[in-house]
């Protein structure tokens, strides 16, 4: 029999996904729970297991194409039923009902009438918030709202749970675009103005324009394929490269960024790494890296002020009582930030355990959207790439994010004389609304403390 493959709703409060990647094609046997395709949510990128074992005979909606939840993208033949299938392929594709085109064909014998007003919500005028944060539309619909001057708050989604969905803002473009359109004055009306020179764009492989000459270029309507030459690549950005910018700009937008700066001595923790890291291994089948160790020494921190693990909204400071702590992941074609949920719980080998699997699933696509979310503070780690420090940008809703610099033999000085000792930059980039200087290198004062005396057993 026929099996419709349907885009999952990977969340409460996802209803609709972009399909990335077709791991199979039509034609192609599958078995079930056999990754048949990946998505794209605003949570999470996943790999999404075939329901059932067959061929897969159809596939209804291309790569880079977002749809509600629900809606089938793809039909499976079950294994020796075909034939009997093949037959329920035709109904599903039923002709458009006709009664559309008798509409048309008159719309376009009539007279010619003004058009009617259209009921098209414009950008908000000053002094009005135009927030779309209770919203429920994707980073995509949010973007033409944006570029188009769409008021969202005033858009009846047709999308599941009332979403926003990318047709309902496409009509309201269209209905503005229709609108401007018969209200424009004839052409006859316009004063004449000579038109612009052209931009002079130069020969191949001279250096490509930018900055006031790329825009000048475009206004006076170079294509853009003019204005780029010599050797170069044009790559679209992927959809979790596009979340990922518009969560970083939100965040630079939104919260007052101010980074403090601290240098720890992890001489001591490094030994007992080094020594321990073999036997840890053996015994209970994980790595031993230092990020744990810099969690607890984050949790410690978090506990004495509990200013860094919480979050602002509106005019009130939501102090969380749950410390979950979300740790920065590089994938090849992004980073994702999973989240160790109640961290202040978990001994040392509990997050050493908790970490690995995060991170091994990020890789594999295998999160899901809850393990990525309600994060209370996050760290990043650009040491593990060389890094003497960074000054990370701020994971909303949080109001701060410690960042680790490389762990480098260093000459230090201690009681007057030089020693090689293990060191380490880290830095907290905290929101000024919220958390004061003072603050901040207190909190960094017990991370560091913590981590020079180390004390607490490893199980």
């Amino acid at each position: 029999m026929a099996v419709d493959v349907v885009m999952p709703q990977m969340g409460e409060s996802i209803f609709e996904g972009t399909i990335t990647k077709w791991l199979k094609k039509p034609g192609d046997k599958v078995e079930r729970d056999e990754p048949l395709f990946e998505i794209s949510t605003d949570k999470v990128d996943a790999e999404i297991p075939s329901p059932s074992a067959g061929v897969l005979k159809e596939i209804k909606i291309a790569e880079g194409q977002t749809v509600p939840i629900q809606t089938i993208v793809a039909v499976i033949d079950g294994a020796g039923a075909a034939a009997a299938s093949a037959p329920a392929a035709t109904p599903a594709k039923a002709a458009p009902a006709p009664t559309p085109a008798p509409a048309a064909a008159s719309a376009k014998t009539a007279s010619p009438a003004p058009a009617p007003p259209v009921s098209a919500p414009i950008a908000p005028p000053p002094g009005t918030s135009g927030s779309t944060e209770r919203i429920h539309s994707s980073p995509l619909v949010r973007r033409l709202a944006k570029e188009h001057g769409v008021d969202l708050t005033a858009i009846e989604g047709t999308g599941a749970g009332g979403r926003i969905t990318k047709e309902d803002i496409e009509a309201v473009i269209a209905g503005q675009s229709a609108l401007a359109a018969a209200q424009a004055p004839p052409p006859a009306a316009r004063p004449s103005v000579p038109p612009p020179a052209p931009a002079p764009i130069a020969a191949p492989g001279a250096p490509a324009a930018h900055g006031s000459q790329y825009v000048a270029a475009l206004q006076v309507g170079v294509p853009r394929e003019r204005i780029y030459f010599g050797n170069y690549e044009v790559q679209p950005l992927s959809n979790m490269r596009q979340k990922i910018a518009e969560h970083m700009v939100a965040s630079k937008h939104v919260s007052a960024h101010v980074y403090s700066v601290d240098e720890i001595d992890m001489t001591k923790v490094a030994a007992i790494r080094a020594k321990s890291k073999d036997e840890f291994e053996k015994r209970y089948e994980t790595k031993l890296t230092f990020m744990p160790f810099f969690v607890k020494a984050a949790v410690a921190g978090l506990r004495a002020y509990p200013t860094l693990n919480a979050s602002l909204d509106g005019t009130s400071m939501v102090l969380h009582k749950e410390i979950n702590v979300g740790i920065a992941v590089a994938l090849d074609w992004g980073l994702i930030v999973p989240v160790i949920k109640n961290a202040d719980e978990k001994n040392l080998l509990g997050i050493q355990r908790n970490l690995n699997d995060l991170a091994e699933r990020a890789r594999s696509k295998k999160l899901k959207p809850e393990e990525v979310q309600e994060g209370t503070f996050s760290i990043t780690n650009p040491g593990v790439f060389g890094g003497l420090f960074g000054l990370p940008v701020i994971s909303q809703p949080n109001v701060g994010i410690l960042g680790l610099g490389a762990i480098e033999k260093r000459p230090v000085v201690i009681n007057d004389s030089i020693a090689i000792r293990s060191m380490c930059y880290v830095t907290l980039s905290y929101d000024h609304r919220v958390v004061d200087g003072a603050v901040a290198h207190q909190f960094l004062h017990k991370v560091k403390e913590t981590l020079e005396n180390w004390s607490e057993p490893l199980v």
